[in-house]
């Protein structure tokens, strides 16, 4: 499948998030998630000779959009191992970190790929396809209560338990491989037109008149596979870590569970949300929120863009020890 950058992913709350990070023409920046390269073409627009950006991207198919830019270093890797690769490249401090977490519109319209329940595919879901279980494996092999966490923890699912003792019952007759065939133990079936309806054989587990349940089921196996959470976790505690006083931290969140990581970083310095007091009981967090309330889409946006409906924007700045 050929995909050009344009095409690759429309960047969410692109100005938005860029004016966030303040950006210095001679500073050091991070797109911990280049994708199709929207934020960082924006972000090296706005950086002077002296200034660096570097991208972090795990999937190979972004590669084919890599700036072409002296200026610029594309690092193939998690983000999650964002201090690794800076002590590699010889930074100590960063002037600014920006991630937009949200899956891009290119992995969801790749039938290949399994992110999406519009077709009958491969239940991979890996951001990187180089290794890792994919998401048959996940549905396969883990046992009925790993699996109903894994979908209350991750899709907020409040019949995880049902859903994941019917995955279990009907994997002893035959393997679970594709989104299809999920969706059919699940008790719907997919049209020729992508479009799903209830099946006539297994009853739903799901509401037929809602999809909303069933983007949270593929969302919390997309979160195991990938490892969401921690690498998450780790990116957070990175760029904390590597940001100069005055450095911006940038995140786009998409759903609860990673805004709540963002907001509770952002807030006291940690994803557990616990606030340490110094001696006169004041907050000794690292990080400053910039804003007193969170950044969503434009009306304008949310037209030309209606995948960014559910973009969270929050920014902070690294305060002085």
């Amino acid at each position: 499948m050929i995909t050009t950058a344009a095409a690759y992913h429309i960047p969410v709350l692109r100005q938005e998030s860029i004016d966030g990070l303040g950006i210095q023409p001679d500073g050091i920046y991070i797109d911990a998630t280049f994708g199709g390269g929207g934020h960082s073409r924006e972000i090296l627009q706005r950086l002077g000779k002296g200034g660096h950006l570097y991208a972090f991207d795990q999937d190979a198919d972004a590669e084919k959009n890599i700036v072409d830019d002296e200026r610029f270093t594309f690092i193939r890797s998690n983000f999650r191992y964002l201090k690794n690769w800076m002590r590699y490249h010889g930074v100590e401090q960063l002037d600014g970190v920006m991630a937009d977490l949200g899956v891009s519109s290119h992995h969801f319209d790749d039938e290949s790929r399994g992110f999406s329940f519009r077709f009958d595919a491969p239940l991979d879901m890996r951001m990187n396809r180089r290794g890792g279980m994919t998401a048959a494996e996940v549905v396969n092999t883990y046992d009925e209560q790993q699996l109903s966490d894994v979908f209350y923890l991750y899709g907020e699912l409040k019949n995880a338990r049902r859903i994941a003792a019917t995955i279990a019952k009907a994997r002893q007759q035959a393997p679970i491989e594709t989104t299809g065939q999920l969706l059919h133990v699940l008790g719907i079936d997919l049209n020729v037109e992508g479009e799903w309806t209830p099946s006539e054989v297994r009853p739903a587990v799901f509401n037929p008149q809602s999809k909303k349940e069933v983007t949270r089921l593929f969302q919390a196996l997309r979160i195991e596979v990938n490892h969401e959470m921690e690498a998450l976790k780790e990116l957070l505690a990175g760029a904390t870590a590597l940001l100069r006083p005055g450095g911006r931290l940038v995140v786009i969140t998409y759903h609860s569970l990673e805004d709540r990581l963002v907001k509770n970083m952002m807030r006291s310095g940690n994803v557990e949300g616990r606030a340490e007091q110094d001696f006169f009981g004041r907050v000794a967090a690292p990080l400053r929120p910039i804003y007193n309330k969170v950044v969503t889409p434009t009306a304008e946006e949310l037209a030309a863009n209606p995948r960014s409906r559910s973009a969270k924007l929050r920014v902070a700045e690294k305060v002085s020890p």
